[in-house]
């Protein structure tokens, strides 16, 4: 299968937030309405399935509608999918502002704006997240976010105008196709004008349109990865994941533990299993730091705080350890953003919400495998995505 470009979605009509200091209360409360217009329209486009529903934190049944990051109230979604070599970036958009944390796990990151989210450093909102390929080249994307919003009045007052504060996260795909060729400010831009609150599409478009996973042994040997969303809802509170996959490690089912994509044996016929391959001594290729990457943003409608929002990213990192092994290499950058629009109105504690976010985070990268498909570049890389290798089994 040659790759291709995935259509852009329309996007919707724009809302201007306000952000004010305590010398301008009419506009903060003006803020404050528009900020709960803006999740009551989200809530009206209704007639989607909800997601994945756990009433009470009742056992999880996966049902065929995994949800998205996109059933949570104040979060759009776009992608710019690249023609000319399969890479991408992707927004996920807040315009309204939501608070935000982040939490590094690889030993390899390329990031931008993480400082600021610390809990205890003064910015406590943001109004995107752009994840992109490219690797550093690729943070250049964030900057065609901040002009898309600028241009939209929003963004974080600063008296003489209004500052978007966009943080970013890349992944390493420059193996894959014409290294010369990476997202860019003009990409960024494309993708915010490509967001929607509909599904995201997921596999090969956005910043997964590169990815490939199980490289340990070689590229030669890796599949196809991509990008996945899911969601959890309990009590009325939902948690959304979105994941763009190019772990070195392989993908797990997190339900069965099984490998379902990953490092592939010499002929290509058979799944590798990593983990056991490493345990009983196969010798891994020479790796190259930051050639990986797992990437992605957890988002709730519950009402939190900066340092709950820390917490939640920490706490998405434990559904990377479900669906991916190994993982938080020294040749990965994984990078997990938290966002937390308050449009629920409810404060559940930290304990679910932690429990959610594991949760949605693993389902997302399992989907981010399943939904990728084989391609082959225009200089004869072929990754197999799962559709190609149906019934690839594991050594005994």
């Amino acid at each position: 299968m040659i790759f291709r470009r995935v259509p852009a979605i329309n996007a919707p009509p724009a809302s201007r937030p306000t952000m004010g200091d305590r010398t301008e209360r009419l506009r903060t409360a003006s803020a404050d309405d528009a900020h709960r217009q803006g999740c009551r329209a989200h809530h009206a486009q209704g007639s989607r399935p909800a997601s994945t529903i756990i009433p009470g934190m009742n056992a999880l049944s996966m049902a065929a509608d995994s949800g998205s990051i996109t059933r949570v109230a104040g979060i759009e979604v776009g992608h710019f999918t690249e023609t000319r070599r399969p890479t991408g970036c992707t927004v996920i958009l807040t315009r309204e502002g939501a608070v935000a944390g982040v939490d590094v796990r690889g030993a390899a990151p390329g990031t931008r704006e993480t400082d600021l989210l610390a809990p205890s450093n003064l910015v406590d909102k943001v109004h995107a997240i752009m994840l992109a390929g490219g690797s550093a080249w690729g943070l250049d994307a964030a900057t065609g976010v901040v002009r898309w919003l600028e241009e939209r009045g929003v963004g974080f007052d600063v008296a003489v105008g209004r500052l978007p504060i966009v943080p970013a996260a890349v992944l390493f795909d420059l193996l894959v196709g014409d290294m010369r060729i990476r997202p860019d400010a003009a990409a960024g831009y494309a993708a915010c004008a490509a967001a929607s609150t509909q599904d995201p599409a997921e596999g090969n478009v956005g910043a997964g349109t590169g990815a490939a996973l199980g490289k340990i042994f070689g590229i030669q040997r890796a599949m196809k990865g991509g990008i996945g969303t899911a969601s959890v809802t309990v009590d009325g509170v939902t948690v959304g994941a979105l994941i763009a996959c190019n772990a070195l490690g392989d993908v797990i089912d997190p339900d069965t533990a099984q490998v379902i994509a990953g490092a592939r044996t010499n002929d290509g016929t058979q799944l590798r299993d990593t983990r056991r391959a490493l345990l009983r001594g196969d010798a891994p290729q020479p790796l190259l730091a930051g050639t990986n990457t797992t990437i992605g943003v957890v988002a709730t409608d519950a009402v939190i705080t900066k340092v709950q929002a820390h917490r939640l990213a920490v706490a998405a990192h434990d559904g990377l350890a479900r669906s991916i092994n190994p993982v938080h290499t020294m040749s990965d950058g994984d990078t997990l953003f938290s966002l937390g629009t308050g449009c629920s109105g409810k404060t559940p504690g930290m304990m679910v919400l932690a429990t959610m976010a594991a949760e949605a985070t693993a389902i997302a990268t399992a989907r981010a495998a399943r939904a990728a498909r084989s391609i082959t570049t225009a200089e004869g890389l072929f990754l197999p995505g799962i559709e190609h290798l149906a019934g690839l089994k594991t050594p005994g």
